[in-house]
């Protein structure tokens, strides 16, 4: 339920765009000039410019073949993510225990037992022992307590055994070895009972021992990885796009119609929208086919988590992108782009490799919480400390901050080195000539 609001915005979303798109369908095979659909909006139109540049992006990646592909192959990792394990922890059925002159206190007992290790058994009583051995030597029983002081296996429990049923075996062997010992001493019930009671003597370790991961931390591992994916792949997208506008001419076209930052906007926008939709959806989908299957992978997941590693996916990208766009607008070759992908990559791969660290090894060490307040870093680094619930509300709130006034910053830098680079051809531009030289 929590997750409903996220999607009837998503559906909105692509209800909007369908209905623009079917209704420029109408005029012909061809979408119509920027200055004709400006024209047919007039005043009313959503964002200006920006919101055409930004329809028209959205329409070129839902239609690419590799949006698709690549979106497949996505859904299959997340559904086998999330069903594979399931399959897997589904496949062992109930333990079938067979029970020879039982009673209900011995039921009562097994079952006790058999909570306690983790395993599902069914009870099944038997007439006598050689009917019960037969049918653990056919296969139809695995296990049969014998309640006359006897347990039958079909195959021997080695020592280094530690699956669930060789623990139960060696716990109800345990248990009613003790309690025929009771017996056997002539101990009364309440004496019995007391002797069951007994606690072990509390042990004590020099070295602190490995922190069992919670929910919010292997949401959280999950998340900086679904981070990863998204920022890499839409990045990469928007470097390409912009780099391809420029070495096919197109960029001077448009730009008779709009101005460089209505369509560097317009693009960042854009292809920052489909993402969204994307990444939403790969959620929503996990959530949804965890609840139908059963799954506790990503089933009872901290909501705040995911809130904040989607929240963290859309400030990331809005960070990241105008750092890209530009990128792209220096160069307009292919080789060009390959020499300017690593730098621009290294922050992003460097805070990726220290929060997952940090959620895996369920150590939030210093160096994830400095970086997560540093822009290029902290869509990694913030996640991870709100699995840990290692971070206050006003921390979180300062981390964003941070992220939106140098994303501001960001963009304005971003937007006068690409008005300025991405009419340059001839050769990828250099920096230094994007500074504007004094006393000129």
């Amino acid at each position: 339920m929590k997750a409903l609001p996220v999607v009837v915005a998503v559906l909105i979303v692509v209800t909007i765009v369908r209905l623009r798109l079917r209704r420029r369908a109408r005029g012909g095979g061809h979408p119509a000039p920027l200055t004709a659909r400006r024209a047919w909006l007039g005043d009313r139109r959503l964002l200006g410019d920006t919101g055409l540049v930004a329809s028209r992006e959205i329409r070129e990646r839902l239609r690419g073949r590799m949006f698709r592909v690549v979106t497949v192959i996505l859904f299959v990792v997340v559904a086998a993510a999330v069903v594979v394990p399931t399959i897997h922890s589904g496949s062992a059925k109930a333990t079938r225990v067979g029970v020879v002159a039982g009673s209900a206190a011995l039921d009562a007992e097994l079952r006790t037992v058999a909570t306690s290790v983790g395993l599902r058994v069914t009870l099944v009583h038997e007439s006598d022992a050689p009917a019960a051995r037969a049918a653990v030597g056919a296969g139809r029983l695995d296990l049969v307590v014998d309640g006359s002081g006897k347990l039958i296996v079909p195959d021997p429990i080695a020592a280094t055994d530690t699956s669930a049923r060789a623990r139960y075996v060696r716990a109800v062997s345990s248990t009613l070895g003790a309690e025929r010992a009771f017996a056997e001493a002539g101990l009364s019930p309440s004496q019995a009972a007391t002797v069951a009671r007994a606690r072990p003597l509390p042990v004590e370790s020099v070295h602190p021992g490995k922190k069992v991961r919670t929910t919010g931390e292997a949401t959280a591992l999950l998340g900086v990885i679904l981070i990863f994916i998204v920022l890499t792949q839409y990045l990469t997208w928007t470097l390409m796009g912009v780099m391809e506008e420029k070495a096919s001419r197109v960029v001077e076209v448009l730009l008779a119609t709009v101005r460089p930052v209505q369509l560097l906007a317009g693009k960042v926008v854009g292809i920052g929208t489909v993402a969204l939709v994307q990444a939403v959806s790969l959620v929503v989908f996990a959530l949804v086919l965890a609840r139908l299957v059963g799954s506790s992978l990503v089933q009872g997941g901290a909501p705040v988590v995911v809130a904040a590693t989607l929240a963290w996916m859309v400030l990331g990208y809005a960070f990241y992108s105008w750092v890209y766009a530009a990128a792209g607008s220096l160069a307009e070759r292919q080789d060009q782009v390959q020499s300017l992908a690593l730098p621009l990559s290294a922050p992003l791969i460097f805070g990726y490799i220290v929060s997952l660290t940090g959620v895996s090894t369920g150590n939030a060490s210093l160096l994830v919480k400095v970086l997560a307040y540093l822009p290029p870093t902290a869509p990694f680094a913030m996640p991870t400390l709100v699995g840990f619930g290692d971070v206050a509300w006003w921390q979180f709130v300062v981390s964003v901050a941070v992220s939106l006034a140098c994303t501001v910053v960001l963009a304005r830098v971003a937007a006068r080195v690409y008005r300025t680079a991405v009419l340059r051809t001839g050769g990828r531009v250099r920096l230094r000539e994007l500074v504007p030289a004094r006393g000129r």
